[in-house]
C-alpha cells in the first residue's frame, strides 16, 4: 500500500463506483469495488446487457488476484481520431471512446498491483487486466482468468465446440446460454431476450492462451482461457498486458457486421508496411480436391513444372494476379499428416523446377503464392522457417499459405492446443518475421483473429472456419449466412470462393453458381481466391466469370444492408480504387427475396447495374447452374429486387456513367 501509495500520491478506496458512458452516452459500463472485489455491469438506453460480472486471475502458487482490493488512483481520458487501413473493408476507421483505468493494490503488507483498463465505444465495451512489476516479484505463472460476462441465460447464442481436433472448423450451432454445456469458441455472438445482440471476443492477443467461453459454477459465462500441456494458461513477464476482452454491441445483427472495436483496440503498425498489397489468385489446389490430380508426386502430380506453367498462362489470360502452388516440396507421399516432423521447405520435388517457374510467373507479372504445411510440427518449421522465407524472398515470392493441419502442435516435445500461449507465440513469430522479409500470408488452421493486422498488415487474411474445402456433403446454405455474423467479426477469411463446377459428384457444393459469385462480396479476404480449375472459368462460364475478375479485394466503404443471423445476408462494398459499388447477397436453405434501397449511391448519379442472380428455377440440389445475367440502368432512388433461390445468391456490380 505505501509503494502505490506514494507512487500515485492518492488516498486509497475500499467502497467505490463510477460509471463510464459511450461518447453518444447510449452505452454504459458500471464498475463498482465492492467488498474488496472489482465488478462490471453494462446497459444500453438503460436496459441490461450484462449484469454485475465478477473479474480476477489466479496466480499459480499465490491467492487468487481478486478479493481484498483497493483502489489507489483513478485516471480517465477521451479519445477521438481516425485511422487508414492498408487492406480492409474500410478504408478509414473512427476510434472514439472514453478509458478510464482502475489502479488496485491488494489491502495487505507487500500487497500485489493490478490495474483493470476500460474503454466504452458507442458500440461496444472492452477492458484488459494489466500487470506491472511486482514487489515481490518480476514474473508469474497465470492459472486461470475469472472474467465474467454475466448476460442472460435465456438468450441464444451461435457456438462452435472448443478444444476440438478440428480446431474452429465445425458447424455453427444455435443454442440457449444455459445450454452450453462446454466451452465454445470467440466470438460468441448472442442474442438477447430484450432484443439486442452481442458478440463476446478479445483484441490483441499476444503471447497469452486465446480465451475460450463456457458456463461456470453460477450459470455465468466466464473466460476459460486456452492451456498449456501442463495446464498453466501463460508463462508472463512483467510488465505484463492481457488482451482486451471485448463486448461488442448492436440493435441488430448487421450492426455488429460494421464494428471496428477490435481493430481499434490494436496499436498502429511500427514499421512500414507500404509494400503490403491484396491478391486474388487462383491455384492448383481444388483439382487434388477432386480427385483429378494429387498432392503427392506420381502419374497425377499436380504442382510440376509444366501444370504451374499451364496456370501462369491462364492467370494472365484471366487477369487474375497470383498463383498458389501446394505439392511443390517433399513431405506428401503416403499419410501426409504425419510426415511433419521430417518436411523440408527448400526442396522441390524432382517434377518441379521452383527457380524455373519463379521466373516465368515473374516474366508474365503473376505472383506466386508459395506453401508450408507443416501439420502442426512446430518444432521442425521452426528450425527452417528464416532459412524457408529467405528461400522464397530470393525468389521473388512474396506471398505464403502457411497449414497447420492436425490436431495438436508439437513444439519443444510436447503436444500443444493451436490457440495455447505456445500457439499463439509461433503464429506472431511467423507473421513477424513475415514482415522482415516483406511477405504476406494467408494462415489456415491459424490462430482466430484479433485485430493484429491493424498492428502487422501483412497478415492478409486466414481460413479460422469451415470452407468449401468441406463442401461434398459437410457445408449447409446456411453456414454462411451465420459467418459475418460470427467468425467474420474476427476479421477477414480466405473462404476457397468461385467453385463453377458445382455439380462434380466428389465435391458436389450446396450451392448455385450465382452464390459462388455473391462470396466474393459477402465474406472478405485480403488474398481472395478463384479456387476451381482455369478451364471452368474460360470455357465453361466465362460469362460468369466476369464478375470474379471485376471484383475487387480491397475496400473503400462497407455498409450491411439486410441480415439475419442464418437465414440470409446482403451487403454493399464501394471499390477503394474506384467509384464502383459492389452487391452480394446469400441465402439458406430456403428461397428469399430481397427489396434493396440504393440510397448509398451518389445523388443524380446513373450507374450501369450488372446484375448476376439465380434464374427463376435455380436451386442447390437440382438446378445448380440456373443463372440469370442482365444489365440495366439504376440510380439511388431506385430498388433492386432480387429473388435469391434456395442455397443460393446474387452478385452485382454498379459502375457510374
Amino acid at each position: 500500500m505505501g509503494f502505490f501509495g506514494n507512487l500515485f500520491k492518492s488516498k486509497p478506496k475500499l467502497e467505490h463506483e463510477q460509471t463510464i458512458k459511450s461518447p453518444n452516452g447510449r452505452i454504459s459500463c458500471e464498475v463498482k469495488l465492492k467488498l474488496g472485489q472489482l465488478v462490471y455491469s453494462v446497459k444500453k438506453d438503460e436496459k441490461v446487457i450484462l449484469r454485475e460480472s465478477g473479474l480476477g486471475i489466479n496466480i499459480q502458487g499465490e491467492q487468487p488476484l481478486k478479493q481484498g482490493l483497493m483502489i489507489v488512483r483513478i485516471q480517465s481520458r477521451t479519445n477521438d481520431d481516425t485511422w487508414a487501413t492498408i487492406v480492409g473493408e474500410q478504408r478509414v476507421i473512427h476510434n472514439h471512446y472514453n478509458e478510464t483505468a482502475f489502479y488496485l493494490s491488494e489491502t495487505t503488507e507487500n500487497g500485489r498491483l493490478i490495474t483493470v483498463r476500460f474503454r466504452v465505444f458507442d458500440d461496444g465495451v472492452a477492458f484488459r487486466y494489466e500487470i506491472p512489476p511486482q514487489p515481490r516479484f518480476q514474473r508469474l505463472i497465470i492459472s486461470d482468468e475469472l472474467t465474467e460476462f454475466n448476460v442472460d441465460s435465456n438468450s441464444n447464442a451461435w457456438r462452435i465446440p472448443a478444444y476440438q481436433p478440428d480446431r474452429y472448423e465445425y458447424d455453427y450451432e444455435k443454442r440457449p446460454v444455459y445450454a452450453l454445456s462446454s466451452s465454445v469458441h470467440t466470438p460468441l455472438t448472442i442474442e438477447t431476450p430484450l432484443g439486442h445482440f452481442i458478440s463476446i471476443h478479445e483484441a490483441a492477443l499476444y503471447d497469452y492462451g486465446s480465451m475460450t467461453i463456457k458456463l461456470n459454477s453460477l450459470n455465468r459465462l466466464q473466460s476459460d482461457i486456452t492451456p498449456l500441456s501442463d495446464g498453466m494458461k501463460a508463462y508472463v513477464e512483467l510488465p505484463f498486458n492481457t488482451p482486451w476482452r471485448v463486448v461488442m454491441i448492436g440493435d441488430s445483427p448487421i450492426e455488429l457486421v460494421v464494428n471496428h472495436i477490435v481493430l481499434n483496440l490494436n496499436e498502429p503498425p511500427k514499421q512500414d508496411f507500404s509494400w503490403v498489397k491484396p491478391l486474388k489468385f487462383i491455384g492448383i489446389w481444388w483439382a487434388m480436391f477432386v480427385g483429378e490430380w494429387t498432392w503427392a508426386p506420381g502419374n497425377r502430380h499436380g504442382a510440376t513444372t509444366e501444370h504451374a506453367k499451364e496456370y501462369i498462362d491462364a492467370a494472365k489470360r484471366l487477369g487474375i494476379e497470383g498463383l498458389l502452388i501446394e505439392g511443390w516440396n517433399n513431405g506428401w507421399e503416403g499419410d501426409w499428416l504425419q510426415n511433419g516432423a521430417t518436411t523440408n521447405y527448400t526442396t522441390p520435388v524432382s517434377d518441379l523446377n521452383l527457380d524455373e517457374v519463379a521466373k516465368y510467373a515473374a516474366k508474365n507479372g503473376i505472383k506466386i503464392v508459395g506453401h508450408h504445411e507443416t501439420v502442426g510440427f512446430i518444432d521442425n518449421y521452426e528450425k527452417q522457417m528464416e532459412e524457408a522465407y529467405k528461400y522464397y524472398a530470393d525468389r521473388g515470392i512474396t506471398y505464403i499459405k502457411p497449414g497447420y493441419a492436425g490436431s495438436m502442435m508439437t513444439i519443444q516435445g510436447r503436444k500443444e492446443f493451436h490457440h495455447s500461449q505456445a500457439g499463439v507465440r509461433h503464429y506472431q513469430k511467423a507473421i513477424e518475421l513475415a514482415a522482415k522479409y516483406h511477405i504476406c500470408l494467408d494462415v489456415h488452421e491459424p490462430i482466430k483473429g484479433t485485430g493484429i493486422e491493424r498492428t502487422w498488415p501483412n497478415f492478409l487474411t486466414r481460413e479460422g472456419a469451415r470452407g468449401q474445402e468441406y463442401e461434398g456433403g459437410a457445408l449447409s446454405p446456411s453456414h454462411a449466412t451465420i459467418l459475418p455474423f460470427t467468425r467474420l467479426l474476427a476479421g477477414g477469411m480466405d473462404y476457397t470462393s468461385g467453385i463453377f463446377d458445382v455439380t462434380n459428384v466428389t465435391k458436389r457444393l450446396a450451392s448455385t453458381l450465382a452464390r459462388q459469385l455473391a462470396y466474393y462480396v459477402t465474406i472478405h479476404s485480403g488474398m481472395q481466391m478463384a479456387a476451381d480449375r482455369p478451364r471452368f472459368y474460360e470455357e465453361v462460364q466465362p460469362s460468369a466469370f466476369e464478375f470474379i475478375r471485376k471484383v475487387p479485394v480491397n475496400w473503400e466503404r462497407t455498409i450491411p444492408l439486410l441480415g439475419k443471423i442464418g437465414e440470409y445476408y446482403v451487403v454493399a462494398r464501394r471499390d477503394r480504387d474506384s467509384e464502383d459499388w459492389y452487391i452480394g447477397g446469400v441465402t439458406n436453405e430456403e428461397a428469399h427475396r430481397v427489396r434493396l434501397n440504393l440510397d448509398f449511391l451518389d445523388d443524380g448519379a446513373t450507374y450501369t447495374a450488372e446484375i448476376y442472380r439465380d434464374s427463376d428455377t435455380a436451386h442447390y440440389r437440382d438446378n445448380q447452374l440456373g443463372i440469370t445475367i442482365e444489365t440495366r440502368k439504376i440510380s439511388s432512388n431506385d430498388y433492386l429486387d432480387i429473388w435469391m433461390a434456395p442455397g443460393g445468391g446474387f452478385a452485382v456490380r454498379l459502375t457510374k456513367i
